[in-house]
């Protein structure tokens, strides 16, 4: 393992030269802010905090770090559920919160150019006044940034049908660990060019370079859409209906699974009702979205239908757009809500979408077995089940030292049924341990290699993914 140097005052001293004595940080309350991500309950303390202001004073500090073997945690806005932005080495945090321009929206190429700070759900509101559409939508979309959800490929209930952000970044401009900058493809929707280092990034988790500008396709903006709430007996039921959909000819922008308690525990953080009925196992939460609302009816009918075949108890309709709210408000809550009630791990389990019944059923056994309990949800459509464990009564012992036994069994789990241990979260700190279950050793060294070609010091984000 690497062996990284303390900060000195030399060094400090750099810092502001470089950025401007307000913006470097070494006091408790700052350093505290940035010792902590949304992931469980951990806090690694940075030595120092800089907010940049512009990819020439990023290279500078990457320069100066590289030479003096100073660990560097790129940050977004921490939202983060994997510990990506944990400065698990300690060193130095480059914070990106002053990187928020929105610099252009192109009208007539469907494409804008944002800097990684931008928070996404203001970037969303932006293309949509111009009838445009970004449409990766995370649960902390009013809070995260664009350049974090690069970093995690981040997706959200919509990537059922538009994408995951993959699927919308066309170029970037990085700072490499020896302060270089460079742009990783280009501005146009093919790319043909040798190695795709945009895809590459993409991903990446901040350990192979620093993101400062961000060139993004966009699409038309749909303007109707319909959103229903299913209910079933079983979630057995509502998890074979999601492949049933999709088998009879349904293309739903969103299917979402969740479990009664999920919903709960969401009514009670927002101190908002919701009435669960008696005997319902799980609730799947169905959008279509177009711009002819008779052709969304239909499609809402034809999908109706096939819930009957799976035993549906109660289909419910948003009828207004304040209904609509109250729906998502609850959906986007439960995660939060789960880790206000209660210490947890979340898991980020993605299965082909026919299988996840059986991930779902195995989850439980396992469970049973170990005896903890679990609240999952998520994009039933994608086949990606966030399962949550609860700590509620369990000992300190077991929590720390045999529970990782049970998320063993859920990942191999995961991986005979085609999946992985990550859709959208990331590896990070917290699940680098588990890339054997999934990942051959030759894969695991490629990735090194990959590594060790743009950040032979391993300055960049260290102790991550698979270091």
């Amino acid at each position: 393992m690497q062996q990284y140097q303390k900060i000195t005052q030399k060094d400090l001293d750099f810092f502001i030269e470089t950025c401007g004595s307000n913006q470097v940080f070494s006091d408790k309350n700052n350093l505290t802010d940035y010792s902590k991500d949304h992931t469980e309950d951990l806090i690694f303390f940075p030595e120092v905090v800089v907010k940049p202001g512009n990819a020439a004073e990023i290279s500078k500090l990457l320069s100066y770090c590289n030479t003096h073997l100073i660990p560097v945690t790129p940050r977004g806005a921490g939202t983060g559920l994997s510990g990506g932005a944990l400065p698990v080495m300690g060193g130095l945090v480059i914070a990106m919160e002053r990187f928020n321009k929105i610099i252009t929206i192109d009208e007539q190429n469907f494409q804008a150019v944002v800097e990684p700070g931008v928070i996404n759900e203001a970037f969303q509101q932006a293309v949509i006044e111009k009838g445009l559409f970004y449409p990766p939508d995370p649960a902390s979309k009013g809070s995260c940034y664009l350049g974090g959800n690069l970093a995690h490929s981040s997706g959200g209930p919509r990537a059922l049908k538009y994408g995951t952000t993959r699927d919308y970044v066309l170029n970037m401009e990085i700072v490499l660990a020896d302060g270089s900058i460079i742009q990783t493809g280009a501005n146009t929707l093919k790319y043909s060019t040798g190695y795709n280092l945009t895809h590459l990034m993409i991903g990446s988790e901040g350990t192979l370079a620093i993101i400062t500008k961000i060139w993004l396709k966009l699409i038309s903006y749909p303007t109707q859409n319909l959103l229903m709430l299913a209910s079933f007996e079983s979630a057995q039921a509502a998890c074979e209906a999601v492949a049933g959909i999709f088998k009879a000819g349904g293309n739903p922008s969103v299917c979402e699974f969740v479990e009664p308690a999920g919903f709960e525990l969401a009514a009670q953080l927002l101190n908002i009702s919701f009435n669960i009925q008696p005997n319902i196992g799980a609730y799947l939460l169905i959008e279509v979205d177009g711009n002819d609302m008779d052709m969304l009816f239909n499609e809402c009918d034809q999908i109706n239908q096939t819930l009957e075949q799976f035993g549906v108890k109660e289909v419910l309709f948003a009828q207004t757009a304040d209904e609509k709210n109250y729906f998502w408000r609850l959906r986007r809550s439960i995660g939060e809500a789960t880790k206000f009630n209660n210490v947890y791990k979340e898991e980020d389990t993605v299965v082909p979408r026919a299988t996840l019944p059986i991930l779902f059923n195995e989850v439980k056994t396992i469970g049973k077995k170990y005896g903890f309990r679990s609240i999952c949800y998520g994009h039933a459509g994608d086949g990606n089940l966030h399962v949550n464990i609860l700590k509620d009564q369990l000992s300190d012992d077991f929590w720390n030292h045999e529970l990782d036994k049970a998320i063993v069994e859920i990942f191999e789990c995961c991986k005979r049924l085609g999946g992985t241990i990550s859709g959208e979260h990331g590896i990070g700190f917290v699940q680098k341990k588990f890339m054997p279950i999934v990942m051959p050793q030759l894969q695991l060294e490629l990735m090194q290699k990959i590594k060790l070609a743009f950040d032979p010091n391993c300055i960049l984000n260290p102790g991550k993914i698979w270091q």
